[in-house]
């Protein structure tokens, strides 16, 4: 690699030299020009003089003899000179005085006899200058056979400039000889001078940089001062002070990282460190003190609006005065933080890292604190809003980068340790309550009435189980909002327990329907509990948020073990009879089986049941084709498949609704939906059929893992397109999470699969649902169908939801369709 000092003076030499190579070639080029004008000019005069000469003897009168002698005494008077003097006769005088001996016509010579013009020509070297002899009045008194402009002669001029040449160039060479070594010395000299003076300045910057080896040595990298004789390569130098300032400023020494790395290693949270997580900030403060001087670290967390929690982690025992100025520092530090601002009710917590150790007092002056704030306007990270350390490190830039990063390392990992904490502790809540009433949930319902099964069974005791459902809750919801319904659901749950004796059970089985076990209970005591649950519901009163007061009533079914039944399952579906009983007979009222309850129900739950159970194992759900045709010429391009179970007597066909809500109580629904779509593939495959299935969607199938994984397989297995696929969804009170519905309906969609809106018009959600959910047909209830030639406004509500469907580019599809009337009209 070349170097300054070798490069500036092989550029001296090398400049030197051209220029020196310039000079001769420009001077000796103007030499040249120069003499070769003089000769030029020397010609013309001596061939004007010549002329002159010859044209005064020629007027004396002259003899052949007379002019051989001037021209011989011509050529004599020139011949030590370079120049040579030759004068041609042209034909008009040899005409009249005959041919002399002279050398033969070139060209030029030619040219010149033609056209009567003459001039200078040089042929490497050899300047030749011609000079037309033109006939004028005076010449024609002799040369009768001319006329005046005539050409009678051409003298050449003829001279070598070479040697004139070569001796100029000798002696440029010669003066050069002298000047070039002189001037190398210079320029030699000159380089050596300035690449001394860069080689001590950029040695001394060479010394410095050479000495860092750590970033406390950065203040060493200075070549302030230094002049490197070029304002540009000054330039440079400040350039490199900046940078080394910089460097400063991030740096950070390699021990640091290697720390802060073993450190990360043990940010890692298991059970244990959930379970004593203050002691594990405990020994990460030991760990951090190892390389960074660390007086205290503390977190804030925000656990309600005005409420905060501080907690303080002392390296070793401070003192009561120590304790109480890091109290204000912190404060302090947080109190122009908006998320801090108003810590009027905060609770702090000292902990100390080693109880053996003493801390001694630092004044208030060198506490300086270092803090990192998450601001969240509700802290997501376990209620964490902040955290701070105070270490020497704060005067010290190169290791306050390092802090910043366990800071924030440290913000996540105490957020989400105490998160997972105080979410361990929810989740071990509501695995048994439900979130919004607070009461049981179904699950613990079922564990809690197999147990009281068990324990009755034991003391030989009676218990009853109570199903309470509000009566047309859902027109609160739809009238109100979801929001109010919530509130409602809580004042009511709240007014049931009310009304139930303290060793009483409520659960929230689902929706807007409770469940409770009444234990020991005997005769009259289920049906005094009831009217005291009924009394209390119709009693209260809540005000709506459009100010108008809302009233409710409940249905409550009742069932007694073991005079009803003597398993969970079973006590659970009487009960629940006896509550559609209720509602059956007009709806606010307590439903108390009678004999004949028990002999109906019994029957019908064991029957129905165990035809279900049968209809199960032996695959005797059959799907039939319920036929969907266009209202443009009638053809059919859908069919919905529905369910129905072969009893297998005579050809006997169970329908849908003798067996949906008794297989849904038994959670065997998704079963039942399981083999139809199979069946009902596997016919639409073999038969070839190329339009669309409509297939009903239970709700369960939400809360189902393995759903779509098992349709995926029937569709591959079957070769059915998913494009011809229709899920119906309907307004199922089973449906509650709208956002898991919608999760679920994005995960088909995204396969190609098409969903509808069953019975629309039925419900207020079903605007939700085109509104949310990709709707791509509108299955209009059939309520209004089968009378919409009757009654005017059902008339209106089929146009109206027509004409909204395809407002929104939505296929609408009209049930109850009976009659070639109602079609007509329908087209």
């Amino acid at each position: 690699m070349r170097s300054i000092k070798s490069f500036i003076l092989a550029t001296a030499l090398i400049v030197a030299l051209a220029l020196f190579a310039g000079t001769y070639l420009v001077v000796s080029g103007l030499y040249g020009n120069t003499v070769r004008d003089d000769a030029e000019q020397t010609a013309q005069l001596v061939a004007r003089q010549t002329f002159n000469a010859m044209f005064e003897v020629m007027r004396l009168g002259w003899t052949r003899e007379q002019l051989e002698r001037f021209l011989e005494q011509t050529r004599r008077a020139f011949g030590e000179s370079s120049i040579e003097l030759e004068i041609y006769r042209g034909p008009l005088v040899e005409a009249l005085h005959g041919r002399i001996q002279q050398p033969p016509f070139d060209r030029r010579i030619l040219d010149a006899f033609k056209s009567g013009a003459g001039g200078t020509s040089d042929d490497d070297g050899l300047l030749r200058t011609l000079h037309p002899l033109l006939a004028g009045a005076e010449c024609l008194r002799c040369h009768a056979n001319a006329k005046a402009g005539d050409v009678l002669g051409v003298i050449e001029v003829r001279q070598d400039l070479g040697p004139l040449l070569d001796a100029a160039h000798d002696r440029f060479l010669g003066a050069f000889a002298l000047v070039i070594p002189a001037a190398l010395l210079v320029a030699g000299g000159m380089a050596l001078f300035i690449t001394r003076r860069l080689g001590h300045a950029f040695g001394r910057l060479r010394e410095n940089i050479q000495g860092v080896n750590r970033v406390a040595d950065l203040t060493q990298l200075t070549a302030g001062g230094m002049d490197l004789a070029f304002s540009e390569f000054n330039e440079v130098v400040d350039e490199v002070d900046q940078l080394a300032k910089r460097l400063r400023d991030i740096a950070v020494d390699r021990d640091l990282l290697e720390f802060e790395i073993s450190l990360l290693e043990k940010f890692i949270i298991t059970s244990d460190v959930v379970r004593d997580w203050r002691e594990y900030i405990n020994r990460l403060l030991l760990e951090i003190n190892h390389v960074i001087p660390t007086y205290a670290l503390f977190s804030i967390f925000k656990l309600e609006e005005e409420n905060f929690d501080l907690e303080i982690f002392w390296r070793g025992e401070p003192a009561q005065e120590s304790r109480e100025l890091l109290e204000g520092v912190v404060r302090k530090a947080i109190e122009g933080n908006q998320m801090f601002g108003g810590l009027a009710q905060i609770t702090i917590r000292h902990n100390v890292a080693d109880s053996e150790a003493s801390l001694h007092h630092v004044a208030a002056d060198d506490l300086l604190v270092e803090t990192k704030t998450l601001l969240l306007e509700r802290p997501k990270i376990g209620g964490i809003v902040g955290i701070g350390v105070q270490a020497d490190s704060a005067r010290d830039p190169s290791r306050l980068l390092v802090v910043e990063s366990i800071l924030s390392t440290l913000l996540n990992v105490v957020g989400s340790v105490k998160a997972i904490y105080r979410y361990t502790r929810d989740l071990e809540y509501y695995a048994t309550r439900d979130p919004l009433t607070e009461m049981y949930n179904q699950r613990m319902f079922w564990e809690l009435v197999g147990y009281e099964v068990g324990r009755a069974r034991r003391g030989e005791y009676k218990f009853a189980v109570m199903v309470v459902d509000f009566d047309n809750f859902k027109a609160i919801n739809d009238s109100h909002g979801h929001g109010f319904g919530d509130q409602c659901l809580q004042q009511y749950a709240s007014t049931i327990r009310g009304a139930l004796r303290r060793p009483d059970i409520l659960a929230r089985y689902g929706g807007d329907e409770f469940v409770a076990i009444l234990p020991d209970t005997a005769n009259e005591q289920p049906y005094t509990a009831g009217e005291r649950v009924r009394k209390a519901v119709n009693e209260l009163q809540l005000e709506a948020p459009d100010g108008s007061r809302v009233k409710a009533s409940v249905s409550i079914g009742i069932a007694v073990y073991p005079d009803h039944a003597s398993e969970p399952k079973d006590l659970f579906l009487f009960a629940d009879n006896m509550m559609y009983k209720a509602k059956r007979e007009g709806k606010d009222r307590l439903s108390v089986p009678t004999s004949d309850d028990v002999v109906a129900v019994f029957r019908r739950i064991g029957e129905k049941g165990l035809m279900i159970s049968r209809a199960l194992e032996e695959r005797r759900v059959i799907p039939y084709f319920q036929p969907i045709c266009a209202t443009g010429d009638g053809t059919i391009v859908a069919h919905e498949v529905l369910s129905r179970i072969d009893l297998g007597e005579g050809g006997t066909l169970l329908t849908a609704q003798e067996f949906i809500a008794t297989a849904e109580q038994m959670g065997v629904i998704h079963k039942l939906d399981f083999i139809v779509i199979e069946k009902a593939f596997a016919a639409a495959s073999a038969g070839g059929y190329s339009g669309l299935l409509f297939l009903n969607l239970s709700p369960r199938n939400l809360v189902l893992r393995d759903f779509l994984a098992e349709i995926r397989r029937l569709v591959h297995e079957y070769r059915l397109p998913p494009e011809r696929i229709v899920f119906e969804i309907t307004e199922r009170e089973t449906v509650r999470n709208l956002q898991l519905l919608k999760n679920f309906l994005a995960d088909l969609k995204a396969d190609g699969f098409k969903f509808a809106v069953d019975d629309f018009g039925s419900g207020f959600s079903s605007f939700h649902y085109l509104k949310h959910f990709p709707i791509d047909f509108l299955k209009i209830e059939g309520d209004f169908v089968v009378n919409m030639l009757k009654d005017a406004r059902d008339h209106a509500f089929v146009k109206s939801i027509a004409m909204l469907a395809r407002e929104l580019g939505i296929v609408s599809v009209a049930e109850y369709v009976e009659d070639q009337e109602i079609f007509d009209a329908l087209c």
